[in-house]
């Protein structure tokens, strides 16, 4: 945690302020229909993580997600459902997992640092495909990153059965490819999206992978995707068709502790 903070505490100085607005729910219809994509992922046992579709069988999350709380041990791939869109009980689709894939890079019991954040990445392939017309998927950002505004769309603790938006918040600081925020998320933001907004409809620059605290003040962290997905795609075309669950970072299961730093699980 350490090594995280001081990395990325020295790309904080000089600093101008920047606006970052309420976290607000998404509870009507018209405040949610752009973000049907993304969704709640649920594991068993009342552990759950955010999620979005990037393709209609893709589902983009945290790699700690896919791990038991506190270990290095799967969740099983048929524990997991992914619901885009959920809202009050009702989802917009609902699929189960057919295959997931952790970074292979991500160690899921080591400490919170820069280097592991970068690869707290993984990929849910789903039973079968969402239509793209009932649930539009979101693209992964591909251009530059520069500090300034994002925004976040997630789920978490005390507000499981609804996304909630944070319209406009910071990133702050970048070291290799973890970067820092201040976005407002909580336990089971894990895996939730941060979304650019540099070209029309935003495009996801990073998913929280924990929280850290900086000088009394809770801060996010997340990472550079593309060369992550591209690699978990390669991986999940490597597995074979029924993975045995105790395969590290090949098959399904939840999120690492790593000191209770991270944006974890929690009972909705």
């Amino acid at each position: 945690m350490r090594a995280l903070i001081a990395a990325l505490c020295l790309g904080l100085s000089g600093m101008a302020s920047a606006q970052t607005t309420d976290l607000r729910a998404l509870d009507t219809d018209y405040a949610a229909a752009s973000w049907k994509a993304v969704g709640r992922i649920d594991f068993g046992r009342g552990a759950f993580c955010s999620g979005t579709l990037i393709a209609p069988d893709l589902v983009l999350t945290a790699a700690h997600c896919l791990y038991r709380p506190g270990s290095d041990q799967l969740w099983p791939t048929d524990n997991i459902r992914f619901h885009a869109g959920l809202r009050d009980g009702r989802a917009v689709a609902s699929r189960p997992a057919r295959a997931a894939a952790a970074h292979a890079r991500f160690a899921p019991t080591e400490p919170l640092s820069a280097e592991n954040v970068a690869y707290d990445v993984a990929l849910i392939r789903l039973a079968e495909p969402i239509p793209t017309y009932d649930v539009p998927p979101f693209y992964v950002h591909d251009d530059r990153i520069r500090p300034g505004s994002v925004s976040v769309v997630s789920y978490g603790k005390g507000r499981a059965n609804a996304q909630s938006r944070q319209k406009e918040c910071q990133m702050l600081a970048r070291q290799g490819d973890a970067m820092i925020f201040d976005c407002d998320v909580t336990f089971g933001s894990s895996g939730a999206p941060v979304f650019s907004h540099l070209n029309g409809r935003g495009r996801i620059m990073a998913v929280i992978s924990g929280m850290i605290s900086i000088g009394g003040q809770k801060r996010s962290v997340g990472m550079v995707l593309p060369d992550r997905v591209t690699e978990l795609k390669q991986q999940l075309r490597m597995q074979v068709p029924t993975p045995a669950a105790k395969v590290r970072r090949i098959t399904v299961g939840g999120g690492g502790n790593r000191s209770g730093l991270g944006a974890k699980f929690v009972k909705p």
